[in-house]
């Protein structure tokens, strides 16, 4: 299977915007061909736009200011004719987890949305969740990597759990050992052929004063072998879909 990240980019400027983008956006997923694949900064109308355009996919999710609408989501997509939803939900990274809220010292609300999936031709189940961490906040990003990493086991029990998110930390920072303590493996050190080039571009050319970062990631729980970690960096005619390169991985169990 495929399983990928991508941070869409909420909004942006000028023919940046996103209602330009979506299209690209659009396309980058279309070509990926993930199985399932989270989304970060995505907005309602963001979310209305990439249902309407990828027919074969349905997914979980809500706005994380309300629990509906209102906010970003981080949702989690999947092929409905290739998988059935035995359960999905989403909790809050706070001291409150169960109803909206900020947590700790975060900027923001984050959340993380989940989804308990059985593949109809195999019978196999797994737990695909997604979040995008705090920008601001050190104690909300450790505490919120925490908090996945013991629900993420909680969820999945048995089954394997893909963990993929935009985490705005680099993998040797403590949130990233948080959840590699937690009993994830990062996918990008753990594929057999890997890629491990930036993430976060910002939009901007690549130069000695600005070299983007690597804050994107794909991680994997249980008996799960991965063939090959990706970063995807082309183009839709000549413009990037975002200002962050989508990330996968190819994986088996």
């Amino acid at each position: 299977m495929r399983i990928m990240s991508f941070n869409l980019l909420c909004g942006g400027a000028d023919k940046r915007d996103w209602p330009y983008r979506t299209p690209l956006a659009v396309r980058t997923i279309y070509n990926a061909d993930p199985d399932t694949f989270g989304v970060q900064e995505a907005h309602i109308n963001w979310m209305r736009a990439l249902t309407a355009c990828l027919p074969a996919y349905d997914y979980v999710g809500v706005g994380r200011d309300d629990g509906a609408e209102k906010g970003e989501f981080s949702a989690v997509f999947y092929k409905k004719d290739k998988f059935d939803l035995l359960d999905s939900g989403s909790f809050w990274l706070s001291e409150t987890p169960e109803k909206p809220g900020k947590g700790w010292d975060a900027a923001c609300i984050r959340i993380c949305s989940w989804a308990k999936l059985r593949e109809k031709e195999s019978g196999k189940v797994f737990v695909h969740l997604n979040t995008h961490l705090d920008h601001v906040g050190l104690v909300a990003m450790q505490k919120g990597a925490e908090l996945i990493a013991k629900r993420g086991r909680e969820i999945s029990g048995e089954y394997p759990a893909f963990f993929t998110g935009d985490f705005n930390v680099t993998p040797d920072s403590a949130p990233c050992k948080a959840v590699l303590d937690g009993g994830f493996a990062d996918c990008r050190t753990a594929a057999a052929v890997t890629d491990t080039g930036i993430t976060w571009h910002n939009l901007q050319p690549i130069t000695p004063e600005f070299t983007g970062a690597v804050i994107d990631y794909v991680f994997a729980r249980g008996d799960v072998k991965v063939d090959r970690f990706a970063v995807i960096r082309d183009k839709i005619d000549g413009e990037l879909p975002s200002d962050h390169y989508p990330v996968y991985a190819d994986v088996e169990f």
